[in-house]
């Protein structure tokens, strides 16, 4: 009996993220024109506990989008510019001496930076030296800041968007291979089609104001991440994630002739849990609770994109990690069953 209302349960709680997941989209296309896939791949790392490094040039309406589901799911928004003279403190925050106006006695007070929300924007990250982007990084891993001997523990749900601007490098701190590893990822925000340019005009130059209901709460994120994490995936699913991820690597014997010929570098273990775990939430989203290999490649790009390093020959014959992953969905096949 306890088997059968625990299936019940589970059952709900799979309906419950599809519904949640069907009234946000909804909400946020009351402000955002296009960009469905973003927002679903944002949603898949949300419910995973991951963060996302967001590739795109200026102009495509990165904030509002982060901004408007901060408001959809009721989350507290913080936005942190970099440049290159912020300081970890400006992030994490600082002790200030604060004097008691009765006795005359002074003490250190903690004032909290604008890490201590729920979604942040990390806007050009690459802009800030290494130092202060390792104190994001941390926070981002440990989910908690130390300053001035004290550790403060961070405001859970925790997520971070990062943007980079993939025209600009002069003057930028490009993310180590390490770094950038922390990030579930990599999402790259294309220019808009003629007909949503078009919508995007009109909308943005009327008097249109969106009235956003709230679809979630912060308790029921945290609340539905716990149960992702429950759903049972099936051995050879897991087999064929690993083979994915390590048919990234040149030294793989049996990897495909386009890994040895054109990487240096390719994907470790955690995108292997990357790609169980969002396969897991993409599952849940569309109201399964079976996953599936279509799940596991849907989000393969995203996953594997920033984790495999090219070398000069795929320089010199215009291959990108984007065309790598293909011919590797392509190749690699599901084992059977």
């Amino acid at each position: 009996m306890q088997d059968k209302n625990s299936k019940e349960d589970e059952l709900k709680a799979v309906q419950e993220i599809k519904t949640a997941h069907d009234a946000i989209l909804s909400e946020v296309e009351k402000v955002i024109v296009g960009q469905k896939h973003v927002v679903e791949q944002f949603l898949i790392a949300l419910f995973s506990n991951g963060h996302c490094l967001l590739v795109g040039v200026p102009g495509l309406a990165k904030t509002l989008l982060i901004n408007t589901l901060s408001k959809v799911l009721d989350l507290k928004f913080k936005r942190i510019q970099f440049t290159p003279d912020l300081m970890p403190s400006d992030i994490i925050g600082t002790d200030i001496i604060q004097e008691d106006v009765n006795t005359g006695k002074r003490s250190f007070k903690f004032l909290p930076g604008p890490i201590f929300g729920n979604i942040i924007l990390a806007d050009e990250i690459n802009r800030t030296p290494p130092k202060t982007q390792a104190a994001l990084l941390e926070a981002m891993q440990e989910y908690k800041v130390t300053a001035g001997g004290e550790t403060y523990e961070l405001k859970l749900p925790f997520f971070v968007l990062a943007t980079q601007n993939p025209i600009e490098h002069e003057g930028t701190y490009p993310l180590p291979e390490a770094q950038l590893d922390r990030f579930m990822f990599n999402v790259h925000i294309e220019y808009p089609s003629k007909e949503e340019e078009m919508e995007i005009v009109k909308l943005t130059t009327s008097a249109y104001e969106a009235s956003l209901k709230v679809a979630l709460t912060g308790d029921d994120i945290i609340r539905l991440q716990k149960m992702i994490r429950k759903v049972p995936v099936s051995d050879y699913l897991v087999e064929y994630a690993v083979d994915l991820v390590k048919n990234t690597r040149p030294g793989v014997p049996g990897s495909p002739k386009i890994v040895k010929d054109c990487v240096s570098w390719g994907a470790g273990p955690r995108a292997s849990q990357y790609l169980i775990l969002g396969a897991k939430t993409r599952a849940v989203m569309h109201g399964r609770y079976t996953v599936t290999g279509d799940d596991i490649r849907a989000i393969a790009e995203p996953v594997l994109r920033h984790r495999i390093i090219t070398n000069f020959n795929a320089d010199a014959d215009g291959i990108d990690s984007t065309k790598i992953i293909a011919e590797l969905i392509e190749k690699i096949k599901e084992p059977v069953k």
